[in-house]
Formats: structure tokens, sequence, C-alpha cells
């Protein structure tokens, strides 16, 4: 048997229990891009990156004590304008109509007496770490999958007939040590677990005691992994329900290993228990207000290649190919990117992007979002490196562990690069994307 414990409305239930103010009343934690990072002056920012799951990212963070005025309210030409998103609200203000991912000014018009609290993603990282660590206790193999997330393996640990009861006894265990209140979900396959745990919301146990009948009705559009695109491909078969996918096995045969994946999930019982999975890629994304000077453009792009380089070196991979995705406020897109077969450095991802960002650049467009990323690592993919640049790029490795070194200890910002400041990389040219 898999459970699948799922925290709920974790980021105000974690403020509900540091504000007991906040109990049954309409509340929500709100948020918005965090541009502090791109701030001239000293924001004396650091990373914390203390969970492993497959949905989990780090954060960026500071003391910078936030209010609803200092961080959602914007004064410009004297208006006051409220900014920032829902990322969690309770089950009261839902009752209003209030969703995630609903810009709170719309939010607040919907539910006039709803309290918004600015996010504070270091307590919730801190509080999920804290839970996983009581669930491992009592669950051997178990596996986080979002902040707010995790899978237990009860085979061989507990009874079948006796899932459910230690279900329970798990629920009221986490909200007597932590005043969180959880929902479960249990079923003989992983993500059908994850399923039921819809059915067990709020503060619930839901248990699957008939796999087929209970995926009978269910759309296949709920199931996790399965996207718009994918949604639309199976529903031009007839496919429209968990129970389709199940009687389709020669069609998604056809399509090779992802159909094959797909409903040995479905209908198998596939997937296990992933303790802790490597990472594939780190990306970091910011969305601001239209931009149309390339400098500021490039500045920022360095920037976020700083913070980049940062977390490269506290994962302790070798990227071989860097990207950038630049979105523009017309409603365009652009994304390139380039590889390369050399060590990692901060140097080299901030001329690659300088270079792409040359490439992809727009007159007349203003961004609004920017995103690096990086990925292909070298530690999974067997790859020579380079010795044509091999004796700089240890010299260079040497000097980014002495730098992360001062970060570490003083902030992602105690010591910004000459490329950050002077150094000009629009002019650099390279022969092809191959650095």
């Amino acid at each position: 048997m898999f459970v699948h414990i799922d925290i709920d409305s974790f980021f105000i239930s974690a403020e509900r229990v540091k504000n007991p103010k906040l109990l049954n009343i309409p509340a929500a934690v709100g948020s918005r891009s965090n541009l502090e990072i791109f701030s001239k002056n000293r924001a004396n920012i650091k990373l914390l990156n203390i969970n492993s799951g497959a949905f989990v990212t780090p954060v960026f963070h500071n003391d910078f004590k936030r209010t609803f005025e200092n961080y959602f309210v914007d004064n410009i030409d004297g208006k006051r304008k409220i900014r920032g998103i829902i990322t969690t609200a309770s089950y009261e203000a839902r009752e209003c109509g209030v969703k995630t991912g609903m810009a709170i000014a719309k939010a607040l018009t919907l539910c006039p007496n709803m309290v918004v609290v600015p996010s504070n993603y270091t307590l919730y990282h801190k509080l999920s770490k804290a839970i996983y660590i009581e669930l491992k206790r009592e669950i051997p193999l178990i596996e986080q999958y979002s902040i707010d997330e995790f899978f237990g393996k009860l085979d061989g640990w507990v009874l079948d007939n006796k899932a459910f009861d230690f279900a329970k006894y798990i629920q009221k265990k986490i909200y007597k040590k932590f005043k969180i209140p959880v929902s479960i979900g249990i079923a003989e396959s992983k993500y059908i677990a994850k399923l039921a745990t819809n059915f067990a919301k709020p503060n619930g146990v839901y248990l699957v005691e008939d796999q087929q009948e209970f995926i009978s009705d269910i759309p296949i559009k709920e199931f996790p992994g399965i996207g718009k695109n994918l949604t639309k491909r199976l529903n031009s078969y007839g496919i429209k329900t968990l129970k389709d996918i199940c009687s389709s096995k020669e069609l998604l045969y056809r399509w090779k290993l992802p159909g094959i994946e797909l409903y040995n999930r479905v209908c198998r019982g596939g997937g296990d228990i992933k303790p802790k999975e490597p990472k594939k890629s780190i990306g970091l994304g910011r969305t601001f207000d239209a931009i149309y000077d390339y400098s500021e453009i490039k500045r920022r792009v360095v920037i976020m290649a700083r913070h980049i380089a940062y977390m490269v070196k506290r994962a302790d991979v070798n990227p071989l190919r860097y990207e950038l995705k630049i979105n523009f406020d017309d409603g365009s897109k652009a994304k390139d990117a380039v590889s390369t077969n050399r060590l990692f450095s901060e140097q080299l991802l901030k001329k690659s992007l300088i270079y792409i960002l040359n490439n992809i650049w727009c007159e007349n467009r203003g961004v609004i979002k920017l995103r690096v990323s990086v990925y292909n690592f070298q530690k999974v993919n067997k790859t020579t490196l380079s010795l044509l640049n091999y004796k700089n790029d240890i010299k260079q490795k040497e000097l980014d562990k002495a730098v992360t070194n001062l970060r570490n200890r003083f902030g992602l910002d105690i010591l910004k690069s000459g490329s950050e400041i002077f150094i000009d990389y629009s002019k650099v040219i390279y022969k092809d994307k191959t650095l």
C-alpha cells in the first residue's frame, strides 16, 4: 500500500501556527516576484535549500521584514496599486471564490475581509523539513514530492488491513506536534493514492478499496503528469477517463515508452518511492514590469547568472548546456541555448548568457520575464571536457570556490564580479553555439 500525505493549505496553515488570530477567518498567503536580487544596494540575500522533493525549489531570502503595505503596495504617481498573487488561500477564503494564482487585488474584491499575509518561504521550508523528519520516523520509505506533499510505502511495514488506522495515527501525530492539518490518500499504487487525497480533503483520510471502480469516472486531466497537450491527444482517441486508459493498452503501447509508462502508472500501479531524486536542471526566473532598455536587461541577466552559479556550486554539478528565455510584453517569447564541454564557472555562464541575449534580443519590445536554466550535468552524461581551456578553467574553478565560501558566510551579494559592473559582453562574438 502507498500513502500520499498532503498538508492542507500549507502556507496559510503555517502562518496560523505563528499567528492564531488567522484561525477560522478568510486568510491567504500572497507573493510577488522577488526583485530584491536586482537591487543596486546590498540586500544580504542567502539561499535556503534544505528539502529535496521533485517539485521543491530552493528559495532566496533575507531578513527584510515584510508587511502588506511594504510588500504588496506600490505607490505610482500618487496612486496606490496592490501587486502580487494568491499562493495559498484558507478554505474560508475559497468559499468566497478566492483561488491560487489569482491577483490579490481581485481576491480582495471578492473577499474584502480577507487577511493577506506576505509569504515567508524560510518558515515553510523549515517546517516542511521538520514534518519530513517526523514522517521518516514512522515510514522508512518516504519521498518528499513537493514542499507540502509526501509519498510513503507501507509494504513490509504496515499490514494492508491496518493502513487506514495507521494513516489516522499519522494524521493525529502531525497535528499534535506541529498544529498542521494533513489529508491522506491510501491506495495500492502511488499516483492513485495521490488522487485519493482529493477525496480526503480537508483534514481527512480516504482509502481506495477497489482501484478499478475508483478510477472509472475520474477525468484523465486529474491524473498527475497528464497535462493539457496530452489530454488533448488522448481525447482525440476518445479517451476521457482513467478507465478509458486501462482499456487502451494496445494504443498506448504503440506510443512506445511514454505511452507504456502512462498505462503502467494508471493501470498497473507503476511508480515507486524515490527517497532522493538527483537534480536534472537548475533554474531561476523573474517577472517584472516591462523594460525596454537593453543595458538593464543585460545587467539583470548577469545578476541571475550569479545566483545560478551559486546554486550550481552548492549542488556540486557541472552543467554542459545553458539556456535563456525571454517573455515580451506583446505576448511573444524567445529562447536559445548554448552547449559547452568545459568546466563550469560563473564567468563562462555570464559570457554564454550575454551571447544568447544578443542573439534573441528584440528592439522596441518590453521584456517582462527572464528565465535562466542550466542542465545536462556532466556527472550524469559522461563527457570528455575540453583540454584546450582546462588549465584556465581549473583556475577559474578555484576562484569560484573562494567566492562561494564568502557568499556562504555573508550573502550572495557580498561580492559581485566585475562583469556586473563594467565588462561589456555585448561585443563578444562566437563562431557557433558550442563554447
